[in-house]
């Protein structure tokens, strides 16, 4: 469970940042429209184990009882986050959509967003009007971001079991995500993690965005990742939020096995859009 330093930490920087925006927001203001007229769709991504799909149950049985709202999973060859999502019994398993990528998890969420796009656009359709649209990233590494395009806002997340130095590592998602969680905190005295340590090391790296402790099992920083949502919620709906891009990947090389006889190795070079 997050010790007393941890959760206070969380607190300001969340407190902090809803209740005043980076300028970099307000120089975007003047471009804002009017109010928007659908969900908030609210990106969920991080590394593989890291606990998003835990998250999203969470948020589901934090949320549902007051929101409208629906889950839209990514997996590459499977429905398993979806799956598992549907016999928690957090929503109507008809409101939880499975996308089955078949390539890299970013590839979906930032290079080619239609299919996961199709699936939140017919879940408004089907089922609309809804206040929030959950959209989980298939587990990927540092870098993986949403595209403006498919998410107002993203939350990243990693995990003290990961090792209490991944803050440090930088990356877009955790530099730029709207809220970076570092999850699973109530693990940290097995992994001999400190929290207080992994905390501050991400609000550097983060220059003032907000961080936040999170174990399911602790109610005060559940309370805390709901509030946070509720805000961003107001914002999206006033039309004061503007969505963001935490940066593009930058160029990699990593395999993939397909259908073939043997895998391959390609690179990706990401521009942004």
């Amino acid at each position: 469970m997050p010790d007393q330093q941890s959760n206070q930490q969380s607190e300001q920087h969340l407190d902090r940042h809803l209740d005043q925006q980076p300028e970099q927001h307000l120089d975007q203001r003047a471009h804002q429209h009017s109010r928007p007229s659908r969900a908030l769709r609210l990106g969920v991504a991080g590394p593989v184990g890291t606990g998003k799909s835990s998250i999203l149950a969470t948020l589901c049985r934090e949320l549902a009882g007051e929101l409208a709202m629906a889950v839209v999973t990514n997996d590459i060859y499977t429905d398993e986050d979806a799956r598992f999502l549907r016999s928690a019994g957090v929503l109507p398993t008809e409101r939880i959509r499975a996308v089955e990528t078949g390539a890299c998890p970013h590839t979906a969420i930032r290079d080619d967003v239609s299919a996961n796009l199709d699936a939140v656009e017919d879940l408004e359709e089907a089922y609309g009007p809804l206040d929030l649209v959950l959209v989980e990233s298939g587990g990927d590494n540092l870098t993986a971001t949403f595209s403006p395009a498919l998410a107002d806002a993203q939350l990243f997340c990693i995990d003290v079991a990961g090792g209490g130095d991944v803050a440090r590592k930088g990356g877009p998602g955790i530099t730029g995500a709207d809220l970076l969680i570092i999850n699973k905190t109530d693990l940290a005295p097995y992994v001999e993690v400190d929290v207080a340590a992994m905390v501050a090391d991400a609000s550097q790296a983060r220059d003032g965005l907000p961080v936040l402790a999170l174990s399911k099992n602790d109610p005060v920083s559940v309370a805390e990742l709901a509030d946070w949502v509720r805000k961003m919620l107001e914002r999206h709906r006033s039309g004061t939020h503007v969505p963001t891009d935490p940066g593009p990947m930058a160029p990699h090389s990593h395999s993939h096995s397909h259908s073939h006889s043997r895998d391959h190795v390609h690179d990706h070079v990401h521009d942004g859009s």
